[in-house]
């Protein structure tokens, strides 16, 4: 089950593309995050979609808002693709155990293996004020997260 808008934020730990670890409480009274899941790095609608985050990066990261992707693919899988493409932001790594922290937000598909695509925008007290989840084909819309952003 999906992570209602109103409810806190589950915290997680997990390692980024340079092996840090990034916990979502870290951010508490600091930033909104923008927490975006998404099935596999290399793959077509998620590197589209990743690659548009990086276009409008500004919107997304900086003195107010933290963005954080998050896959099921290890951390040297997620130092490739982020070099590859660009990626400037942290790319979490869901890896082990095994989408943990995707079930924990209730997009974890378990017959795929994987995250679906979920969004979530927390605010600074880390409750959840704005979520959208689809299926593994069907690509976001990042107007959607700024209008969130804004309306937080």
């Amino acid at each position: 089950m999906t992570i209602e808008v109103g409810s806190q934020a589950p915290d997680f730990q997990l390692k980024d593309n340079h092996g840090r670890t990034v916990r979502l409480s870290e951010f508490r009274g600091e930033k909104n995050v923008v927490l975006v899941f998404y099935p596999f790095a290399f793959t077509g609608v998620c590197t589209g979609e990743l690659c548009a985050l990086r276009d409008e990066l500004p919107r997304f990261e900086n003195e107010g808002t933290q963005l954080l992707a998050v896959s099921n693919d290890s951390i040297h899988t997620l130092r490739v693709f982020a070099e590859q493409e660009g990626l400037e932001y942290p790319l979490l790594s869901d890896f082990w155990p095994h989408g943990e922290t995707s079930r924990a937000y209730g997009v974890f598909d378990e017959d795929k293996g994987c995250a679906v695509r979920g969004t979530f925008v927390i605010d600074k007290e880390g409750v959840v004020r704005w979520s959208v989840v689809n299926g593994l084909p069907d690509a976001r819309d990042l107007n959607d997260y700024v209008k969130a952003l804004e309306a937080l």
